[in-house]
């Protein structure tokens, strides 16, 4: 791309409704940040190495983040346009996707977590809530940190790294973790995307809690043996025990699938 490069600014952009069609010469998505907000969160130059991190990500899974720029008051970033939307609002539509919509989802996210990984990258927050789809119904993973905690965003339970029913035993007890808490997340977001709830979700964080780091896992009827069993290998107590991402893409429930 001939202008990437090159210093925008808001004047750069059309804005219609939440989409820019400026210099890029085609649509993307623009995000603001309000620095004041940024200040209370995270600190600048965190916020700026995230950007940069993302910036220089190049696979079909993950979210494009073209450019950044800032003025006194906004930090904007310029990211590709996902044009189906949030997952998240899809499962909520349909109540659980099938097992051939879920494994092709989970073949996707996996090859993008392979890639991350091999950029030493460890993504920590995944969730449906952070997945876009594109125009051609592929998943895209699209936060990597930046963007600020509100509050109000969802009814889900949220702490200060990820969103506690995703929290792997080893981050609710506050120990050292390293790229495996992905393989966790991997594993909820499966259960999650068959069932339509994460597996360990309950009426009060305590519980919670202690449903994580016991693994009290327990499965509908209708999940196919293959399905469990691929769930079971990633939900792990152990963080060394959970199923490598290479042997995840080799499983029979993926394969299946994903010819």
């Amino acid at each position: 791309m001939g202008e990437e490069n090159k210093t925008f600014n808001i004047e750069d952009f059309d804005v219609a409704k939440a989409l820019g069609k400026g210099k890029f010469g085609f649509v993307v998505a623009l995000k603001v940040l309000f620095k004041n907000e940024l200040q209370e969160y995270r600190g600048e130059g965190q916020l700026r190495r995230e950007i940069e991190i993302q910036s220089h990500l190049r696979h079909p899974n993950i979210l494009r983040l073209y450019q950044f720029f800032h003025d006194k008051k906004r930090v904007y970033l310029v990211l590709e346009y996902a044009a189906q939307g949030e997952l998240y609002r899809h499962l909520q539509k349909v109540g659980r996707f099938s097992d051939r919509k879920a494994s092709i989802y989970i073949y996707q996210m996996t090859t993008a977590l392979l890639y991350l990984h091999q950029k030493h990258v460890i993504h920590r927050d995944i969730k449906p809530e952070n997945l876009l789809l594109g125009a051609k119904g592929e998943l895209k993973i699209s936060d990597f940190g930046w963007s600020v905690h509100t509050p109000n965003a969802n009814t889900r339970r949220t702490t200060l790294c990820g969103t506690l029913d995703y929290l792997p035993p080893e981050m609710v007890e506050g120990k050292n973790h390293d790229a495996s808490v992905d393989l966790w997340c991997l594993g909820v977001l499966t259960y999650e995307f068959l069932v339509g709830q994460p597996p360990f979700e309950d009426t009060e964080s305590k519980a919670t809690h202690k449903r994580i780091v016991g693994v009290d896992l327990t499965f509908p009827e209708y999940i196919s043996s293959e399905a469990k069993n691929l769930i079971k290998q990633l939900l792990q107590r152990n963080p060394e025990d959970r199923l490598p991402l290479n042997e995840v893409l080799l499983h029979p429930w993926i394969t299946k699938y994903n010819k």
